[in-house]
């Protein structure tokens, strides 16, 4: 069965995707669009390029996320390491250790550029603070100068990727203007829009987000500026997933309960992760109790 995928970003829970992934294939699914923001810009490139969940689920059950923000650099320093290297760099960690972690995975499946994909295949959310707009990848890449068939699709990752003040943005010039951009969530965390078309569709687009209540977060320890900006940051993140979702978007999508773990939790343990991955397979299977695409579409679609 053929359908279209959209997944929200979510740091470090989108761990949660893989279960829901895998259910969706236990039911026969097959993807034909996919777009996704920060970290679902992950799971959508790696889907897109024919990764299936049973090889995505070691790699990410395996993987170090601390590598990810490992200090280097003037960050090393004590006390105003991390201060200066903010200040200069825009971001304390460097955001091309995601480019090169999903490069690296994408070469093994002969994909690099969205050229190598069927056109449209992929949609990527950025974010441009200098003009304050949502970037769509491939597309948007021409206003730079870029053929969008050439872009390699991890640096369209990067930049969805990269939570402002926790990763470096990464700047493209236009017009002789440096733009920087950051982190898809600032601007369109869950485009579940973007394949809608007129009329009845000829196949359901999904969605995928989370779903904790935010009152029931953990209080987060601040002891200087550095620990307030991120306690900003994450905030920020999750509270995306309290965002309100209208009716007929809600009815297509799947909620993920996430037991309070955040974005930003990069020391995640074993333990969690396993719990990501069955809130994504529970909440999947519990979905298709009530979902009727043709009751969908009778309801929402057939007057558009």
């Amino acid at each position: 069965m053929k359908a279209d995928g959209v997944f929200e970003g979510g740091g470090i829970k989108a761990i949660g995707f893989l279960g829901a992934i895998a259910e969706m294939e236990a039911r026969g699914y097959s993807w034909e669009k996919l777009a996704g923001t920060s970290a679902g810009s992950v799971v959508a490139a790696l889907l897109a390029a024919g990764y299936r969940s049973e090889e995505m689920v070691p790699i990410f059950f395996k993987l170090n996320y601390l590598m990810l923000v490992a200090r280097r650099g003037l960050a090393k320093i004590p006390v105003v390491g991390a201060g200066l290297q903010l200040l200069l760099a825009k971001g304390l960690h460097p955001s091309s250790r995601i480019e090169a972690f999903i490069g690296q995975l994408l070469k093994q499946k002969g994909i690099q550029s969205f050229g190598d994909l069927p056109r449209d295949k992929l949609r990527i959310v950025a974010s441009d603070v200098t003009s304050g707009k949502m970037l769509m990848f491939p597309d948007d890449i021409a206003q730079f100068g870029i053929d969008p068939q050439t872009m390699p699709i991890a640096k369209a990752v990067r930049m969805s990727c990269s939570i402002p003040y926790y990763f470096e943005p990464v700047k493209l010039t236009a017009e002789g203007v440096t733009h920087y951009v950051v982190d898809g969530g600032l601007l369109s965390n869950y485009p579940i829009w973007l394949f809608d078309v007129p009329g009845t569709p000829r196949w359901p687009t999904f969605g995928f987000r989370f779903g904790d209540e935010q009152s029931l977060a953990d209080p987060q320890s601040i002891r200087g500026l550095i620990s307030y900006t991120k306690a900003v940051v994450t905030t920020m993140l999750d509270a995306q997933d309290q965002v309100y979702v209208k009716r007929p978007d809600a009815v297509r999508t799947i909620f993920i309960p996430t037991f309070k773990i955040k974005a930003t939790q990069f020391h995640i343990s074993q333990e969690q992760k396993e719990m990501l991955y069955e809130s994504g397979k529970a909440a999947t299977k519990a979905f298709f109790l009530t979902w009727d695409f043709e009751e969908y579409c009778k309801q929402y679609r057939n007057n558009q």
